[in-house]
């Protein structure tokens, strides 16, 4: 039926007075309308069912002409199976397959590779297990993809290769000891060369050694060498340590040394610069009155031995004082003997000594020599 009737300006909802639309009869309309377009009867359906697919493959090929590649990510687009170009991030435009296709290879995600319990044979004979460690990533996405049939497990053969050159031509002692970070560098190196080589876009970003050991039933034998070797270490440690603490101590004892004999030489150069000039001074005064001269050499010499005496000697010629003092307590000090303890003066008697006899001697002239008159010989 119509929607608005003739004579009627009134606009009908068709939808209304209960009356629904016959959905068969609309597709049938379709149908005839299409296949006539199509050059079909009305009973014909090909031309609709060209259609319909003709849109599908148009619908298709607009979603399957646009790529989102990630910022760690490439894709390799491949123009009927040859290798055309490589899309970088972003969204990018291709034609829809089976024109091209695009392969995606993650190029940033760092991928690791381990390897435990690999024996080696060493330089010197010996056996050792290696675990080790490589972390790669694919720089290449197309040496990846085309470059080796299957690029991880030859990465994995070339390390144990590398790993194998390098610690095969080193001893056992070396490898144990502080030479496994060169090891490790150098085992790089020589992977990334054989990587390289087979063109498999693969750069290598770290390889460790985890863990260097001999086999089991040696190890005990192995780590009494190691303990060995760490005691010598440690013994050479504390002898630089003991020689860096007395070395500097011996210089600064034997700059001492040369200061306090550098002192001494000058003291004593003055000294002896001071006694020439002395004598000098004494033989002036000597060749202008030797007598005087040698009875004053006589009493500073007698003055300065017996200055040192302990013994408090008094002359008693003359009629002086026939009292001789014995000082006890320097003599018993001197002897290395702890002297008595002091007793009071009131109660102890004095000790007096006997008055010697008196000595006649003949009178001297004072301007006479007394060194010569000593040395002359007794008539």
């Amino acid at each position: 039926m119509a929607w608005n009737e003739p004579g009627n300006n009134k606009k009908r909802d068709p939808w209304q007075d209960g009356e629904q639309p016959d959905l068969e009869e609309t597709l049938k309309q379709l149908k005839d309308r299409f296949g006539r377009f199509f050059g079909g009867g009305s009973g014909s359906g090909l031309g609709l069912i060209v259609v319909i697919v003709l849109a599908l493959v148009v619908v298709i090929g607009l979603f399957d002409s646009f790529k989102q590649i990630n910022e760690s990510t490439r894709g390799v687009v491949l123009r009927f199976g040859k290798v055309h170009r490589v899309m970088g991030a972003g969204l990018q435009l291709k034609w829809p397959r089976p024109i091209e296709e695009v392969l995606v290879v993650e190029t940033a995600q760092v991928k690791s590779f381990s390897a435990p319990g690999v024996r080696i044979l060493t330089s010197d004979e010996n056996l050792l297990d290696i675990d080790f460690n490589v972390q790669y990533r694919a720089a290449d996405p197309v040496k990846w993809l085309f470059g080796v049939r299957d690029p991880e497990v030859t990465m994995g053969g070339a390390a144990e290769s590398a790993v194998r050159q390098v610690v095969g031509a080193n001893t056992m002692d070396k490898i144990l000891s502080e030479e496994r970070t060169a090891m490790a560098s150098a085992a790089k190196a020589e992977l990334q060369s054989l990587l390289d080589r087979y063109d498999t876009g693969i750069v290598v970003t770290g390889l460790n050694f985890q863990n260097l050991r001999p086999p089991q039933k040696v190890q005990a034998a192995f780590d009494d060498a190691i303990a060995a070797r760490e005691d010598n270490q440690r013994f050479k440690n504390q002898a630089e340590a003991y020689a860096s603490k007395v070395v500097p101590e011996a210089r600064g004892l034997a700059a001492r040394i040369r200061t306090a004999a550098e002192g001494s030489k000058q003291a004593a150069i003055a000294r002896a610069t001071g006694d020439a000039n002395r004598f000098e001074l004494l033989v002036a005064e000597y060749a202008k009155a030797p007598a005087v001269t040698r009875k004053r050499l006589l009493l500073e010499t007698m003055q300065e031995v017996l200055s040192k005496n302990p013994k408090v000697m008094v002359d008693v010629r003359d009629g002086g004082n026939s009292m001789m003092y014995l000082p006890l307590d320097k003599l018993l000090q001197n002897a290395g003997v702890a002297p008595a303890p002091t007793v009071p003066v009131n109660s102890t008697p004095s000790i007096r000594a006997t008055p010697a006899p008196a000595i006649e001697r003949p009178a001297r002239d004072p301007n006479e020599d007394p060194l010569r008159s000593s040395r002359e010989p007794r008539q």
